[in-house]
């Protein structure tokens, strides 16, 4: 899901309120001197991420944050088992998000695992010792949940005039994949959530970690870049209902939104960033030939120039080539005009479910039903 920017400091300041990218029609939050503090975390292949945020009208303000790469999954497609070294790093993250759940007092939370421990034959030995050494209980979820997470986090970046939106998040262990068709249903009167748009989703068995480590990620030629790309046009070949999503590009008013570390690093590279800055990158639209000319400079970057750029940096500089494979062969399959970058995503899509369950929302009154704002 998306992985953290490499520039991103290890805790982030709290942010300006970020809107929700589903709430009911019309709402307003309970006014409360003290609203309640929620929690999502998203230990994936290659990050674990969290994000701590109180409901306020229209969505929730970000009140702390932690990101660090742990690369959980190292090693798993050739051993099928989470490494000791691996476990250790994320078990030391974890106590840090217990920490903060605690001094921020937070009243509910759901801690998320993903593709590593869904892969493991050791994943479900590794979340009984988190919930030992730190108290934390991980739930491992499906890669349907994960998609579905992915989008209710970024609905509030869709361009609401396209007719349709190719969503993707590139992890470390697997991708996900969901056409999200605007034009069904579109004259028929109701108002349906973006998750409730969804006609088709795909979780490729790929992602940066285990793409790098099969084809190495130091070193990539532009040979074997490209053998990347095949590997996972292949792969988009199995994507349901395919043929209907190409007819669907080719008529046009179809974007693509991409939520990953590949993505912001892209978005940052092309804003000549001196340090990664999430409230430049989140929402920037790219066209499809810039997306291209950002892949190629970095397929002609050496492994040490991607280290000196800022975007990138040490920790992601064997890994953002394999990202960009993944990208490209979406793109040559659907050449969308317009990409719409995402710092957002499965851990905003689980705060706005908790919050909207809690009924932190309610149903304003006295107001038209014309007249609502949209997360």
């Amino acid at each position: 899901m998306p992985p953290a920017p490499a520039a991103e400091p290890p805790v982030s300041a709290p942010e300006p309120p970020v809107s929700a990218p589903e709430p009911p029609p019309a709402v307003a939050v309970v006014r409360n001197e003290n609203p309640p503090v929620y929690a999502a975390l998203d230990l994936g292949t290659n990050n674990c991420r969290l994000l701590v945020a109180a409901p306020r009208e229209y969505g929730f303000r970000v009140v702390d944050a932690f990101s660090r790469i742990v690369r959980l999954g190292e090693g798993i497609g050739v051993s099928g088992q989470l490494a000791g070294p691996a476990m250790d790093r994320a078990i030391e993250a974890l106590q840090v998000c217990r920490a903060k759940l605690a001094a921020r007092n937070v009243v509910r939370a759901r801690l998320i695992a993903t593709e590593a421990c869904r892969l493991a034959a050791n994943g479900a030995d590794f979340v009984g010792r988190v919930r030992r050494e730190t108290g934390l209980v991980l739930e491992v979820v499906d890669q349907e949940t994960e998609a579905r997470l992915a989008v209710a986090g970024c609905a509030s970046l869709v361009d609401p005039a396209a007719r349709g939106v190719i969503l993707f998040d590139i992890g470390g262990g697997s991708s996900e994949l969901v056409w999200i068709d605007l034009a069904a249903g579109e004259n028929d009167g109701r108002r349906r959530r973006m998750t409730d748009r969804i006609r088709a989703w795909m979780s490729l068995p790929v992602g940066v970690v285990n793409a790098s480590e099969r084809h190495g990620g130091r070193h990539v030629t532009p040979d074997l870049f490209e053998a990347m790309v095949g590997e996972v046009m292949e792969m988009l070949c199995g994507f349901p209902e395919a043929e209907a999503l190409d007819r669907a590009v080719a008529r046009g008013d179809v974007h693509m939104l991409g939520t990953s570390g590949t993505v912001t690093t892209l978005a940052g590279v092309h804003l000549c960033l001196p340090r990664y800055d999430r409230r430049r990158v989140d929402g920037i639209w790219l066209t499809g030939r810039q997306v291209g000319d950002l892949v190629g400079t970095l397929v002609g970057m050496d492994y040490e120039a991607r280290i000196a750029n800022p975007c990138i940096g040490r920790e992601r500089a064997d890994l953002v080539l394999a990202g960009c494979a993944i990208l490209e062969a979406m793109r040559r399959r659907w050449p969308c005009e317009r990409l719409r970058v995402a710092d957002r995503g499965l851990r905003e899509g689980v705060l706005v479910e908790m919050m909207a369950a809690d009924g932190v929302w309610r149903r304003r009154s006295g107001r038209r039903s014309g007249d609502r704002r949209h997360g």
